[in-house]
């Protein structure tokens, strides 16, 4: 789909779903568990049934010779190197004379980048990258993929460079990766895209060895780039007669479309975010202990869609140590749950869970190619909520340990109403309080009906059905 008009600024919008209030009984929780799936089963299938009519409409309003443009204004996902290929196709479709790639990035992964420069070399068509608006910045991956395109231009003020791969250190600071093996590979990469669009290979060698950044003006001056340009359409009126891919552009009053990727490219880019998919991992994982360890309340069908929509959102490249630890940690906090370690098991999982998240990272290279400050960044984002998950693990923890240890008070159970699961002749269960419980009924009681709890033996509730007045 494409749109005519961009709006200067654009938020991300926010879906709130206000559900009934009031308890949810255990014996409903299936029930919702199930409209939920059927909830989003509809909206699988509406997607599926819009996107006939999206690609319908954006071939209709594609084919006005407007020259395409695609935003990478975010990290170098596994989602922009298919929006790179579907925008090339639809440019393809709209007969559009070149497709600009607009930059504005920290970075991203490696295996992404190098997928969109293939994407780039085998497009029938001109490829512009454009760091763009003024005071953006393409560093690391961005800085590659400017160097890889067929024309580079910047807007005024904007910078690239820091290409430099780096890696978190023990202590939380960045540095140099000293493995030259994989530096000369970055160096020869970037230097052979330089070479193939008769650009400076020198200080295309200098972004990865030194970290070398630069400005527009000092861009052009030292040929990594050949325009310098404030608009989209000044960059067209600019590079009009310019002869690229066998193709004389002729751009000058052309209109610009911005690419809008269609829905599934839209969800795999939310998902695709590295520290929202850490996120989504960690708190799948806090849901299904608290599910697991409270059935009913549906918690674990939460935690299970969390942490396949981050495992999807990672591409399942995912480091199999962090994982493990985080699965380990999940159980032995279960095992507290259920044991009477004084929280010997609950702090041994917390601190699995905290290394693990530390190691699940994904800012290491070359799965992630940016500099050392957005790394910490995105550390911070995904360790600091693992620290306060545990903290108020650690409270729901103490707080069961000490209903658990406290003196048992048979009287309050006395004279309480609870529901018939099933038919009590004489025995069944019921559910009190939330909480199932095996029952001994003096009478016949059939399913559904009220009863009035008379005494508590050990584990088992003894009742009578309640009298009607």
């Amino acid at each position: 789909m494409r749109r005519a008009r961009r709006p200067r600024e654009r938020r991300p919008s926010t879906c709130k779903e206000k559900g009934d209030e009031g308890e949810m009984s255990a014996s409903r929780s299936g029930l919702t568990g199930a409209t939920c799936a059927v909830r989003l089963s509809l909206l699988l299938l509406l997607t599926l049934l819009l996107q006939p009519l999206y690609a319908v409409s954006a071939t209709d309003n594609a084919s006005d010779g407007s020259v395409l443009v695609v935003e990478l204004n975010d990290a170098i996902t596994p989602a922009s190197d298919d929006m790179v290929a579907a925008a090339l196709q639809e440019a393809l479709v709209s007969n559009s004379p070149a497709l600009i790639i607009i930059l504005d990035t920290p970075g991203g992964g490696l295996a992404e980048t190098t997928e969109i420069l293939r994407h780039i070399e085998m497009a029938k068509l001109p490829v512009i990258g454009y760091v763009y608006p003024e005071g953006a910045s393409a560093w690391s991956a961005g800085t590659i993929i400017l160097l890889g395109c067929d024309v580079a231009a910047m807007a005024p003020h904007s910078i690239i460079g820091s290409a430099q791969p780096v890696r978190l250190s023990l202590t939380g600071e960045s540095e140099p990766l000293s493995d030259n093996k994989t530096t000369n590979a970055i160096v020869a990469l970037v230097e052979e895209k330089a070479r193939m669009h008769g650009r400076n290979t020198t200080a295309s060698r200098e972004f990865v060895i030194s970290n070398l950044n630069l400005n527009a003006e000092d861009a052009r001056n030292y040929s990594v780039i050949e325009y310098i340009a404030g608009s989209p359409e000044d960059l067209l009126v600019q590079i009009d007669g310019m002869h690229v891919k066998n193709t004389t552009l002729l751009t000058a009053g052309r209109g610009v479309v911005y690419f809008d990727p269609p829905l599934s490219l839209q969800l795999q880019k939310l998902l695709s975010d590295p520290t929202l998919a850490g996120l989504l991992m960690l708190v799948g994982l806090y849901a299904l202990i608290f599910g697991l360890s409270s059935p009913g309340i549906g918690a674990e069908v939460f935690g299970a869609a969390a942490v396949a929509m981050g495992l999807i959102g990672l591409g399942f490249n995912v480091n199999m140590g962090a994982v493990f630890l985080l699965l380990l940690g999940l159980g032995l906090i279960l095992a507290e749950l259920h044991s009477h370690t004084f929280g010997i098991f609950a702090l041994g999982g917390l601190i699995c869970v905290i290394v693990g998240s530390i190691l699940f990272v994904p800012t290491s290279f070359p799965q992630w190619y940016v500099p050392g400050s957005y790394q910490r960044s995105m550390a911070l984002a995904i360790i600091l909520p693992s620290l306060i998950l545990g903290l108020f693990l650690g409270f729901a923890i103490y707080k069961v340990a000490r209903a658990r240890f406290a003196p048992v008070q048979n009287d309050r159970f006395l004279g309480e109403e609870a529901e018939a699961l099933d038919r009590l002749d004489p025995e069944g269960y019921v559910i009190f309080q939330g909480e199932y419980w095996r029952a001994h009924a003096e009478e016949p009681v059939e399913k559904g009906e009220r009863v009035v709890v008379v005494a508590k033996e050990g584990a088992r509730l003894r009742v009578k059905r309640k009298l009607n007045v």
